[in-house]
């Protein structure tokens, strides 16, 4: 019966994403002028709800649902359920709207390869659910449990690259000439973003997982620097052809990049071989901003939110350096609890600022912006706006993993049960353990009696924990 039951489920969301991916396509199209990207008429009311939905589905709820998810706790599956009947009617949304018309884009191509993305994961979620183990199923299981944490984890990363296509579209940017420079702004843009809530997932819970490694933070930051300055080494220029506008300087940039990570990876260790902390990531943001303000522009506007940009990125790198070296002391923490100082918060922010900065500084946007007789500071204040937001919002899931992640360890001193001190949002006890805890992936109720491990766990401890 269980078994009938899960197929019949599953051919039910096949059935669902499959009439969606049929009804996918362009509508509209001869109100779009030749030569143009859309049509003139505005974005309606529709189109405005499917957007705010699937940044709903997209942006917050599945996200959330992915960090309840690693903690086990049992709101993770109605929370998910919930983000998937949104973005199914968000998706169908799209296809209904009238008013402004898009020629054939990336935003909608995308949107099918998301949605089969999102069918797999229910899927791979309704199979565990039903504790199919005996027989060929049991080894099917374990891969439906690989392949579940990791589709979950892929999802909010797709998902930010679908949101950016859609704003794209939206505007219709990025066609022809302007592509370059797209690709450039918002993947740089992105990976500025992304390392900033990298510097925050370690900073505040990942300390544990720096210290298993055996190497230090920058290592791992230098060798990344190195491989990225080795792309931009041969991809800035058509190598070739002539030296055009600011080949020189981003091919230079990229020169610089692999020769500070080579000797960041370097310095990461010191004559014993034990970890080492080291200046060079920071100095490397450092001089990246320097160098971006002093970009030539088109536009006076321009000219000026790329100053912004260089010098946020400047102070990124400063107070980088500031932490690993003065406040941290070359330590991994700042104290044995893991309690952040409040200045170890700035380099992170100061990220996803200048992330923000940068993709919102493309040629078509400051034109945009130039024509609206919009200021560049207004404009700052909004993307820093955005910063904050983003920077709030990641807080949020990193609290929301440490306060559930591991139960409160009782105090011995007192009868009562007062909260300790964690560690990077743990609670103090070994390192082992919460290796252990970390490691252990498989959903709340996605674990077969069969699949228990024999080691301490704190598998079905949350069902009581709270969400804070």
């Amino acid at each position: 019966m269980d078994r009938a039951r899960s197929l019949t489920a599953l051919a039910v969301v096949a059935l669902i994403f499959s009439r969606g991916t049929m009804a996918h396509g362009n509508h509209n199209m001869e109100k779009i002028q030749d030569g143009e990207a859309m049509s003139a008429d505005p974005i309606d009311s529709i189109l405005w709800i499917h957007i705010l939905l699937q940044m709903l589905a997209f942006g917050i709820i599945f996200p959330t649902g992915m960090v309840l998810g690693i903690v086990r706790n049992r709101w993770h599956v109605p929370l998910q359920v919930t983000g998937v009947v949104i973005a199914v009617v968000a998706y169908f949304l799209g296809h209904l709207h009238k008013g402004r018309a898009f020629a054939k884009n990336i935003h909608a191509a995308f949107s099918n390869s998301l949605m089969l993305m999102l069918a797999v994961q229910v899927a791979f979620g309704i199979y565990l659910k039903f504790h199919i183990t005996k027989g060929i199923h049991g080894k099917i299981r374990k891969v439906a449990i690989v392949g579940h944490g990791v589709v979950g984890k892929i999802i909010p990363v797709v998902s930010w690259v679908q949101m950016l296509f859609g704003g794209i579209t939206a505007l219709g940017f990025c066609r022809e000439d302007h592509l370059g420079q797209c690709l450039a702004h918002f993947i740089m843009g992105s990976a500025f973003i992304g390392y900033g809530i990298i510097l925050t997932i370690i900073m505040l819970v990942g300390q544990v997982w720096i210290k298993r490694t055996g190497r230090s933070q920058e290592f791992f930051d230098s060798a990344l620097i190195a491989a990225w300055g080795c792309v931009n080494t041969f991809t800035e220029h058509r190598w070739g052809g002539a030296w055009v506008g600011n080949d020189i300087q981003h091919t230079t940039m990229g020169v610089i990049w692999w020769a500070a990570g080579l000797t960041g990876v370097w310095m990461s260790r010191k004559r014993d071989g034990t970890p080492k902390r080291n200046f060079i990531p920071g100095f490397v943001i450092l001089i990246t901003g320097w160098a971006m303000s002093a970009h030539p522009q088109h536009l006076p506007l321009s000219t000026m939110v790329h100053t912004v940009f260089g010098y946020t990125l400047m102070a990124a790198g400063v107070t980088r350096i500031i932490e690993v070296a003065f406040v941290l002391k070359d330590k991994h923490t700042i104290s044995e609890a893991g309690d952040a100082n409040s200045f170890q918060y700035i380099p992170p922010f100061l990220l996803y600022a200048s992330g923000f900065l940068f993709m919102g500084a493309t040629e078509e946007q400051m034109t945009l912006i130039s024509d609206a007789g919009i200021t560049h500071v207004s404009y700052v204040l909004v993307i820093y706006s955005f910063a904050f937001l983003m920077f709030l919002f990641v807080n949020m899931l990193l609290h929301l993993y440490a306060v559930n992640a591991v139960p409160p360890v009782p105090s011995k001193d007192t009868e009562r049960e007062p909260r300790l001190p964690r560690i990077n949002g743990h609670a103090r006890q070994s390192d082992s353990r919460q290796i252990r805890d970390a490691e252990e992936f498989e959903l709340e109720g996605l674990m077969s009696e069969d699949d228990v491990p024999e080691s301490p766990s704190t598998l079905g401890k949350n069902n009581e924990t709270r969400v804070e």
